[in-house]
C-alpha cells in the first residue's frame, strides 16, 4: 500500500514539474514572439544587420521553445531529439546571419546607432525576464537547459549590439554593425554546437541498455 502511495505522490510530483515547465516556456514562447517581431521591423528601419539578427535568433528561440513544449512530460529520448533540433535551428540560423552579413558588406548600407542602443538595450530587459522564468528549470531535463544556452546567448549578443551602435556614433561607419552580425553567427554556431553535444549525451544516458545474451 506504501509503494503505491509512494508511486501516486511520484506521479504527482512530476505533474506538478510538468505543468511548470510548460507554463514557464508558454511564457518565454510568447515573449520571444514579441521580441522577434518588435526588433525585426525596427533592426528593418535601422537597416541593422546585428538588430535583424537578434531578432531572427528570437524567432529560431521561439520555433524552440515550441519543441521544448513537446517535449514536456515525454521520456530522455524526447526530449534530447528535442535539444538536437534545437541546435540545428540555431546552427541553421547562424548561416543565415553569415550570408547577411556578407549581402550587406558588398550592398552596403547606414545603420542608425542610437536606434540599436535603444533596441539592445530594452531586448536585454526582455531576456532578463526569460532568465529569471528558466532559472529554476534549466538542470531539470536537456531541452531546458538548450532554452538557458539560448537567452544566455542572446543577452551576450545585445551587449555586442549595444557596444557596436556606440561605435557606429563614434566612426560614422557601418562596418561594427557588420562585425556584431558576425559575433552573433558564431555565437549562434557555439550555442547550436553546445546543445547537440548536451544531446547527444542525455541521449545516450536515457537509451535502454542493450539485453544481455542468453546462453
Amino acid at each position: 500500500m506504501s509503494n503505491e502511495c509512494d508511486a501516486d505522490g511520484g506521479e504527482s510530483e512530476l505533474d506538478v514539474r510538468d505543468a511548470t515547465q510548460r507554463r514557464t516556456l508558454v511564457w518565454v514562447l510568447a515573449i520571444n514572439l514579441a521580441q522577434a517581431l518588435v526588433i525585426g521591423v525596427v533592426g528593418v528601419a535601422a537597416d541593422s544587420t546585428g538588430l535583424m539578427g537578434a531578432a531572427l535568433d528570437n524567432l529560431a528561440d521561439g520555433l524552440v521553445y515550441a519543441v521544448s513544449l513537446y517535449a514536456v512530460g515525454h521520456s530522455v529520448v524526447a526530449k534530447a531529439r528535442a535539444a538536437r533540433l534545437s541546435g540545428f535551428f540555431l546552427i541553421a540560423l547562424a548561416v543565415g546571419l553569415l550570408v547577411e552579413v556578407l549581402r550587406r558588406f558588398a550592398a552596403g548600407g547606414e545603420p542608425v546607432g542610437m536606434v540599436m542602443i535603444v533596441a539592445a538595450i530594452a531586448n536585454a530587459a526582455a531576456n532578463l525576464v526569460c532568465l529569471r522564468l528558466l532559472r529554476a528549470h534549466r538542470k531539470e531535463a536537456v531541452n531546458l537547459h538548450a532554452s538557458w544556452i539560448f537567452t544566455t546567448n542572446d543577452m551576450i549578443a545585445n551587449a555586442g549590439i549595444a557596444v557596436s551602435g556606440v561605435a557606429i556614433i563614434f566612426f560614422k561607419s557601418p562596418l561594427p554593425d557588420l562585425l556584431i552580425g558576425l559575433v552573433v553567427a558564431g555565437i549562434a554556431l557555439k550555442g547550436g554546437w553546445e546543445i547537440l553535444e548536451q544531446a547527444r549525451q542525455a541521449r545516450r544516458e536515457g537509451a535502454p541498455a542493450a539485453p544481455e545474451k542468453q546462453r
